[in-house]
């Protein structure tokens, strides 16, 4: 019999401690705009990230002489050398070097799931080889949404439904998990026409406010990167 591995989505970090598991792998999704920013600056060559939860942490490291990357309610730090866009992580800026970062969701989020197996991020930019990586495991997984101060948000669910699609399709999971369940009814939703569907989230209406929303077709875009 074909040994199948547990799958569970948790929605928000404030309900983290009702999944958490030291064995698992958890899979930190901030779409807009941590995880994709992540990806990207890996893809661009940076030599590694160092997330740090608060911003005074983020200070003492760029005394220190680091590079950082930190940003609150989407506004770019004053001591900062920039904020969380994808488009801010390229090629000239941070190839092999070692970025500090700090974000309002993302960066306390992945601290919180610190305490598991193993962390590894998610977005669309490298969904494929994030599945691929996940199914040769051999662990539980749990996807675990950034979502907006402690509040489940819409572009993390539709990111973890595709993923989670993706996973129980391999064979090599199952899941008695309704948020599971959940997620992946809003990415049957979504999935026609992403980007339209993810207008009517909130975050994306607090990109806009800001200017800010100019990265949100990059954030969707399936495969341009292969990093773990």
């Amino acid at each position: 019999m074909k040994k199948t591995h547990n799958l569970e989505v948790c929605l928000s970090p404030a309900i983290f401690d009702l999944h958490s598991d030291r064995d698992a792998i958890v899979v930190v999704i901030d779409t807009l705009r941590a995880s994709s920013a992540i990806c990207n600056a890996f893809a661009n060559g940076a030599e590694s990230l160092i997330p740090v939860p608060s911003l005074d942490q983020a200070r003492e490291y760029k005394k220190k002489g680091y590079m950082v990357a930190a940003e609150r309610d989407g506004y770019v730090q004053d001591f900062a050398d920039f904020g969380n866009s994808p488009f801010n992580f390229t090629p000239d800026r941070v190839r092999g070097k070692t970025i500090v970062y700090s974000t309002t969701n993302g960066t306390s989020t992945i601290e919180k799931a610190s305490r598991c197996h193993q962390v590894v991020i998610g977005s669309f930019l490298n969904i494929t080889s994030l599945e691929h990586y996940l199914t040769g495991q051999g662990r539980k997984v749990i996807l675990l949404c950034a979502g907006w101060k402690g509040k489940v948000c819409l572009e993390d669910s539709v990111f973890a439904g595709a993923l989670a699609t993706r996973l129980l399709e391999s064979g090599k999971f199952e899941s008695l998990c309704d948020s599971v369940n959940m997620v992946i009814d809003l990415w049957k939703l979504a999935k026609s026409d992403v980007l339209s569907y993810i207008d009517k989230a909130a975050q994306r209406k607090r990109l806009g406010e800001k200017g800010l929303d100019d990265c949100i077709p990059f954030c969707h875009s399936e495969d341009s990167t292969d990093v773990i």
